[in-house]
């Protein structure tokens, strides 16, 4: 018990440092002072401020497979998947201009995924499509959403996702299920 408090007391610590500053200005030292520990005990958790980014990014990515409800729309999916992303604008573009963009890159591919598949999965219960192509359509939006998410950060963070993403499920309502239709009447090579 005592273990994971610790944990997530410098998990936080971090994410408020992270929205407060860039990565690369964010020590151990300055983790631990916050947190009231000493740095060897933050040494028993992580191996440095790069293993926390890691396991915080996995740990957001679990918390979305926890939460995905069947029931939900891809959009609704995603929308609830972002949370993390708007709750913390300014750590995410901290993450996204430092030399670990890549796990930054990595959680949005990662989420974009497992939405994609769950939703492409549950489309196609009624409708007779190969595994390859159920594949190769949830590989083509996740890597469709991570694309934009990637460049809604590079841009600034300036519109709301949520609008884009609803905007983005209205342009392309349907075309998951036709293509999902057309599989099971396209030749398999």
């Amino acid at each position: 018990m005592a273990q994971q408090y610790t944990r997530k007391m410098i998990c936080e610590a971090f994410i408020k440092m992270l929205n407060e500053r860039p990565l690369s200005k964010i020590t151990v030292k300055d983790i631990a002072t916050a947190c009231g520990i000493n740095r060897n005990t933050f040494y028993y958790y992580y191996t440095d401020v790069y293993a926390l980014l890691s396991e915080l990014f996995q740990t957001e990515l679990q918390t979305v497979i926890d939460e995905y409800n069947d029931t939900l729309s891809w959009e609704e999916s995603f929308i609830l998947a972002a949370r993390f992303a708007l709750e913390n604008k300014r750590a995410i573009y901290n993450v996204y201009n430092s030399m670990k963009r890549e796990e930054l890159v990595n959680y949005i591919y990662n989420v974009s995924g497992n939405v994609m598949i769950r939703y492409v999965e549950k489309m196609s219960e009624s409708i007779p499509a190969s595994a390859e192509d159920k594949k190769l359509i949830a590989s083509f939006y996740q890597c469709a959403l991570t694309g934009m998410v990637l460049r809604w950060i590079s841009s600034g963070m300036k519109e709301e996702p949520e609008t884009i993403i609803r905007r983005i499920g209205q342009l392309f309502n349907g075309n998951i299920e036709l293509s999902l239709k057309r599989s099971d009447v396209l030749d398999v090579r």
